[in-house]
């Protein structure tokens, strides 16, 4: 008799369903039982408001959780990047498996880079934290260019660049990557330029926390696809981000690089930037020490920049942004 097969929560998006995928054929591998999609459509899906007015934090998420919670799915997938800071009450992150390329990317008429765009140039994005970030490059380096808020999936946005209405969008390279359109890519932007978002690339499986044998079970069995040392990198990413966002839509930047020395993991860099979307103030921060060996230690780690970055005026970047 063949097992039941386990269920899978996801978004319904194109990127939603090719990374769901590949985590289901992950997890058939590891517990032997065949993984169906359950596809869930969440609020962020479909509001049509800019993600900065409808919070940002967890419009992804709510729906899948919900539907862990009822029993209706077993795990859910998540972009890291999405998913609230906070740990949810009877849920826990089985895994997070080894990170996608962090970096964002152009995608821009005439096969132009960044600093090949045309003077006046409109670049699309959905995100506070690039605005702020390209707006402080342009500024640094004489270039005139007009961020412009969009929102939709991956079609949508570079549909904006075919057709002529934007000069160029800013994607995550991780996302472009699972749905194979990486080739469409213009630019690498280096996180010298742009740092990604906390957690950019990385994928969160999550479930129900263990309070019967199966649901133990699973959780140990999902814990095989963890990758340790992208753990430890988000977690100190998104503990920066807790630390420095006090519930709002912060353009925050960061990101954990492990350094190696030779085949060796040595130490870990930890970068942060917060801005005002205009890019006319930044803040950017940046640490290196021992790789955290527990939780506790890669949180520390993030709030410890954390920190220095509120007394060198981030607080101020983040408070009630004027309407």
């Amino acid at each position: 008799m063949t097992e039941k097969a386990l269920r899978l929560g996801t978004r319904r998006s194109k990127l939603a369903m090719a990374q769901s995928g590949q985590v289901a054929d992950a997890v058939s591998q590891v517990t032997g039982r065949p993984v169906e999609l359950v596809e869930i459509t969440t609020y962020g899906d479909v509001s049509r408001e800019h993600l900065a007015q409808i919070g940002g934090t967890g419009v992804f998420v709510a729906a899948l959780r919900e539907a862990l919670l009822r029993g209706e799915v077993d795990f859910a997938v998540h972009s890291l990047k999405d998913l609230p800071t906070a740990q949810h009450e009877g849920l826990v992150v089985a895994a997070v498996p080894e990170r996608e390329d962090p970096r964002d990317v152009v995608v821009a008429r005439d096969a132009r880079k960044l600093t090949d765009l045309p003077r006046g140039a409109r670049i699309g994005t959905g995100s506070p934290r690039r605005m702020a970030q390209l707006n402080a490059y342009a500024r640094t380096h004489g270039m005139e260019i007009e961020t412009v808020p969009i929102r939709g999936n991956i079609d949508t946005r570079i549909g904006y660049v075919r057709s002529g209405e934007l000069d160029a969008v800013v994607l995550a390279a991780a996302g472009l990557n699972r749905v194979g359109r990486i080739d469409e890519v213009t630019d690498f932007l280096s996180v010298d330029t742009v740092l990604p978002a906390p957690g950019q690339g990385a994928l969160a499986i999550e479930c129900r926390a263990g309070n019967t044998a199966q649901d133990a079970a699973l959780v140990a069995a999902l814990a095989e696809l963890d990758d340790p040392f992208t753990r430890v990198a988000v977690t100190a990413e998104r503990s920066l981000l807790a630390a420095l966002e006090a519930g709002c839509s912060a353009p925050v930047g960061a990101l954990a690089d492990l350094l190696a020395d030779g085949q060796t993991v040595k130490e870990m860099r930890l970068r942060g930037a917060v801005g005002t979307t205009d890019g006319s103030t930044l803040v950017q921060l940046s640490t290196t020490g021992p790789v955290p060996e527990t939780h506790d230690a890669a949180m520390a780690f993030g709030r410890e920049i954390a920190t220095e970055m509120l007394a060198q005026g981030a607080a101020g970047l983040m408070g009630e942004r004027a309407h």
